[in-house]
């Protein structure tokens, strides 16, 4: 797959709130999952489980989803990124609302890091 087409087909299912499906699909196995240093719970990953775990973690505390919006991505040589925006509640911490850019690497037809800027 192109770059185009990854970015195509990620849009895709995170329109649809579709993010393991995204992993499954379009992940590289050795993906990297990268955090800002100031990030409260979330921490970086290396591998597809990992990244995979992280992600059930994450949603293992989301008691409800209040809004949740994905940009178009914007695709860059080898690089696409989107805007995202939450409003979540979280058990143990509450509601949070979240603006972040989610920036994806692709190499050989595969997600091979995601880093969030936030």
């Amino acid at each position: 797959m192109t770059i185009q087409e990854i970015a195509a087909r990620f849009d895709e299912l995170a329109q649809q709130e579709k993010w393991f499906d995204i992993q499954e699909e379009l992940f590289a196995d050795d993906v990297k999952s990268i955090e800002p240093p100031h990030s409260p719970f979330l921490r970086n990953v290396e591998g597809i489980e990992a990244v995979r775990k992280k992600g059930d973690d994450l949603m293992s505390i989301v008691e409800e989803l209040h809004h949740a919006y994905t940009s178009a991505p914007v695709v860059a040589g080898r690089h696409f990124a989107v805007s995202r925006e939450t409003d979540l509640t979280l058990q143990g911490i509450g509601r949070v609302k979240q603006n972040e850019i989610m920036l994806y690497e692709v190499k050989d037809g595969k997600i091979v890091s995601e880093q969030f800027f936030y």
